[in-house]
């Protein structure tokens, strides 16, 4: 063998060496092969059960180099567990002629939802990550299932309400409202209307028949102004005095009179001085065409006016229209005999003569016993008489007139300022 064969034997020797480490070195930073190959799981498990991580990872290494040591970390949360002794870790070598490995299994009680969370295995830059996630839900859940359902239940509420409200107050009023019958008026509404076809057809075919036919209402038609820009006359004080209720119908011929557009405030002012809650009804196809003005005076005043729209739906009964208006007339009394007229004169046990229709102080006939209670007078003598005088004899017991059983205990209790249409004391006969 020559020398230069032996040179050239000496370099792939030591090539060969050099071409060894360099490789061995190399696989200390070849990526693990983790087994399983997911780096993401997903862990379902209830809270009080025990779960076990297996974290294993092969690696590829030189048999002749053991500069290669594996270094397994585990994180919950992005933090290191330095406290393994809580915790259940088995740690195993794998090892062949090409591949090591190093097997850890961590064994978790999830006994609080603090030990629910995201753990990883890392072994240098390669992580395989669990996600361990509860079934139970937490204590919250159930606070907020029930909120939900309390604000699915207030909001169902609210619909029912906002759809039958009218008929609860409607019942409520029936059953419980206040009576207005012993305030001496005769008549429950005054209703005012311009005399023209469409308000005349309105208030004679529509709305009269309606609140005296199903709610039994007794109602004071009159078609002239009710809203007058001067003083209310001494007819129109009588007749809103007599009624418990004014309607107002402001169609639009009603409102284009002159006093109307000039005026409207006054005669505003003057109705609400005549009733304590007057109602207005405005047609919805002539809302349009009211002065600005005039709504504005309505706005100002909505907290003592009902404003009520009839509408091309407002026809049937059952409308929404005719329950509001139902809510603002007075409480109806219903008796359950067979007489019918005004209530307070058909209360039972009123006998009161103020009260009733045909009393006894208008009957005029003549005095049966003018002489008074004590029968005829005597002549008074100055000496005393001989014998005693003879008086009359007694009447009969049972031809004898009685008068009439009227109970006057409470007639200082009652009033009687409104009712000026039965005192009936001086006729035109008597003028």
């Amino acid at each position: 063998m020559g020398r230069i064969q032996v040179l050239l034997l000496l370099f792939v020797c030591v090539w060969g060496q050099f071409t060894v480490v360099i490789r061995a070195e190399s696989l200390c930073g070849v990526a693990p092969q983790f087994k399983p190959s997911a780096v993401w799981t997903d862990i379902w498990e209830p809270l009080g059960s025990r779960v076990e991580l297996n974290c294993t990872a092969l690696m590829v290494y030189n048999m002749s180099e053991y500069s290669c040591v594996p270094d397994l970390q585990w994180t919950k949360d992005g933090q290191p567990l330095t406290n393994l002794s809580a915790l259940t870790q088995n740690m195993s070598w794998i090892a062949d002629d090409y591949h090591h490995g190093l097997s850890s299994i961590l064994t978790l009680s999830l006994k609080t939802q603090n030990d629910f969370g995201l753990y990883r295995c890392k072994i240098w830059n390669s992580t395989v990550t669990f996600n361990i996630q509860s079934t139970t839900f937490p204590s919250h859940t159930g606070a907020v299932v029930a909120s939900v359902i309390l604000l699915l239940s207030l909001a169902l509420a609210a619909l029912i309400y906002s759809k039958c409200h009218l008929n609860f107050r409607l019942w409520y009023k029936n059953r419980y409202g206040d009576y207005e019958i012993d305030d001496g008026k005769m008549y429950d509404a005054y209703i005012s209307y311009i005399n023209s076809e469409n308000d005349r057809k309105f208030v004679n075919f529509i709305l009269k028949p309606h609140l005296e036919n199903k709610y039994g209402h007794k109602l004071l038609l009159n078609d002239t102004d009710i809203l007058p820009g001067a003083e209310p006359s001494a007819e129109m004080l009588m007749d809103s005095s007599r009624c418990r209720r004014l309607i107002v119908v402001l169609s639009q011929p009603y409102l284009e009179q002159e006093w109307c557009t000039t005026n409207f405030k006054q005669g505003l002012f003057h109705l609400l001085e005549l009733s304590r809650k007057p109602i207005f009804i405005i047609f919805q196809s002539q809302q349009k065409h009211v002065s600005v003005d005039i709504i504005q005076q309505l706005r100002e005043h909505q907290a003592r006016i009902t404003t009520l729209i009839w509408g091309a739906h407002s026809m049937t009964p059952s409308s929404g229209f005719w329950k509001e208006l139902a809510l603002a007339m007075p409480r109806k009394v219903v008796f359950h005999t067979k007489s019918s007229g005004d209530p307070q004169t058909l209360l039972q046990d009123d006998k009161d003569p103020m009260l009733t229709l045909q009393p006894d102080y208008l009957d005029c006939r003549p005095d049966p016993d003018p002489a008074g209670d004590l029968g005829l007078r005597l002549p008074i003598y100055k000496s005393l008489p001989s014998k005693a005088p003879v008086l009359p004899a007694a009447p009969d017991p049972a031809t004898e007139t009685k008068p009439p059983e009227i109970d006057v205990s409470d007639l200082g209790l009652r009033n009687y300022a409104a009712r000026t249409d039965f005192y009936c004391l001086v006729t035109e006969d008597d003028i």
